[in-house]
């Protein structure tokens, strides 16, 4: 058997799809378990196979996949094995999305449009998913979506981790690159010991990923800059909000974020940017050709292993970022 069992037989079987193997061998390992053999296979016609080669009955799965591209078929992949697992009687399902597909679309800016983030929530919890774990949402509001618990994870303690010692609070400002932000740079704030600063924007909402800086609010002249996000997709918004803080007196800018997307032309523009450095974290894959000199990438792995040691046993999740509780 590939899981782990606790002393009341409960056992804990880990799950990964096709997207980021890489990521899911960091958590197996960190958890202490084997992946569960899977068989998945595409059909001539793009159709996907999922047939587990162990007994799932009364297990509590834990199914990963990270909703990188081509993201459609991964989405349907992971909901395929879902499926899969409630039809050979797991006990409980956790659907664990690092990156949470389709999240941007989580309200109706304007008339007939959908909202897909409640799509998403609705097609798991249709395939059988009881429970949801993600990190950095693009907006907390997703968690009411999912009629089942939602385990809201976040990268900040990695990424701060590593901040830490390369920065002086007394000539750091904590920039939220939008209006959206500015409650996740006061944590950071919180933590750092810095001054906040905002950039005023405004988004086309005719054409995607195009924006337009307004003006910076807050401290940042003569000082070093931690831009601070939840995902970068092209780039696009990251480099023109760094452009202005340099433009406003900023000596140095970093970009720190969670998910890094990555579409063209994300990297020719991060690398021709004045950005010091960018740090990610795993939550998806990032090939060789998409890396640059000035790219730092954390591993997210051992606090996905965690969260899932602490719903496994029933213990806490908020206690990870909030002490016990």
């Amino acid at each position: 058997m590939s899981g782990k069992k606790t002393t009341g037989e409960r056992n804990l079987m880990f799950f990964s799809g096709r997207s980021h193997p890489e990521l899911a061998d960091e958590v197996a390992k960190a958890l202490g378990v084997e992946i569960t053999p899977t068989a998945l296979r595409d059909f001539a016609n793009g159709e996907i196979y999922v047939r587990y080669l162990e007994s799932v009955r009364g297990c509590d799965a834990f199914v990963m996949q990270s909703h990188t591209a081509p993201i459609n078929q991964w989405i349907m992949e992971q909901l395929i094995m879902v499926d899969a697992l409630k039809r050979a009687s797991a006990k409980r399902v956790t659907v664990i999305m690092p990156f949470y597909g389709y999240s941007r679309q989580d309200k109706k800016g304007r008339g007939r449009e959908p909202i897909t983030a409640r799509l998403m929530a609705d097609l798991f919890k249709q395939a059988g998913a009881d429970r949801m774990m993600s990190i950095d949402l693009h907006t907390s509001q997703i968690q009411g979506f999912f009629d089942g618990p939602v385990d809201h994870l976040f990268a900040l303690p990695v990424l701060i981790n590593y901040l830490r010692g390369k920065l002086d609070p007394e000539t750091t400002t904590i920039v939220s690159p939008d209006t959206g932000r500015v409650r996740l740079a006061e944590r950071w704030s919180d933590s750092l010991g810095t001054p906040v600063a905002f950039i005023h924007k405004r988004r086309d909402l005719d054409v995607a990923n195009q924006v337009k800086v307004h003006e910076v609010v807050g401290k940042v002249r003569g000082r070093t800059c931690v831009l601070i996000d939840d995902m970068i997709d092209t780039g696009g918004s990251i480099c023109k909000a760094a452009d202005a803080l340099y433009e406003h007196g900023a000596t140095d800018v970093i970009v720190a974020a969670t998910h890094a997307i990555f579409s063209d032309p994300a990297v020719d523009r991060l690398k021709n940017s004045r950005i010091s450095e960018v740090v990610v974290t795993n939550t998806l894959p990032i090939p060789e050709e998409k890396r640059f000199d000035s790219l730092t990438v954390l591993s997210i792995a051992p606090l996905i292993a965690r969260a899932i040691t602490e719903v496994f046993t029933d213990g806490s999740v908020t206690s990870l970022f909030e002490g016990d509780s």
